[in-house]
């Protein structure tokens, strides 16, 4: 099976206010992703994370959290995960550094795309948090950032059939 998540920020304190995220610290939200993550995610299954991985990228930090997560795991790189890339690849993770076309019609990015309703295509983002701006999914997208998904990742199979039912509506 293939898992999307976005915006994991692994080692992050930062991160909890700025995104307003539920956890009194960087290590109980760690715990509360892996958990989460886990308990969807097998070890054969794939799992896209659209960027903004880790924030701390103290090797013994990324390796000890990697070792507990079920799966292959493909980054998209994000904002957050600049010059990174050989760094990710030494740790066992496929890189792209550009946004990637998936399965023809989805393209995965960071950040979001402009697509607009006379296109067939559909973007997989992360990026934006809890920014009303951006919907959770429409006819075009579908936001994968962990702060809307319950920080657990989400099967492609359940993001064709929500962006599928906003198409009927």
């Amino acid at each position: 099976m293939t898992f999307f998540i976005a915006d994991t920020h692994f080692g992050s304190s930062t991160i909890i206010p700025f995104a307003v995220r539920p956890f009194h610290n960087s290590g109980e939200m760690d715990e509360y992703i892996i958990l989460k993550w886990n308990s969807v995610v097998g070890y054969t299954d794939d799992v896209f994370v659209v960027g903004d991985f880790f924030d701390n990228v103290d090797r013994e930090f990324v390796e000890s959290i990697l070792d507990r997560l079920n799966g292959k795991i493909i980054l998209v790189m994000g904002n957050h995960d600049e010059g990174l890339a050989d760094f990710y690849r030494e740790m066992g993770v496929v890189v792209y550094e550009y946004p990637v076309i998936f399965q023809e019609w989805y393209f995965v990015s960071h950040q979001p795309m402009y697509l607009n309703s006379n296109m067939p295509y559909v973007n997989i983002f992360g990026h934006v948090h809890n920014n009303p701006i951006y919907k959770d999914h429409s006819t075009n997208s579908f936001c994968v950032c962990a702060d809307r998904i319950d920080y657990t990742p989400v099967t492609f199979c359940h993001i064709k059939e929500i962006v599928s039912k906003d198409w009927k509506k």
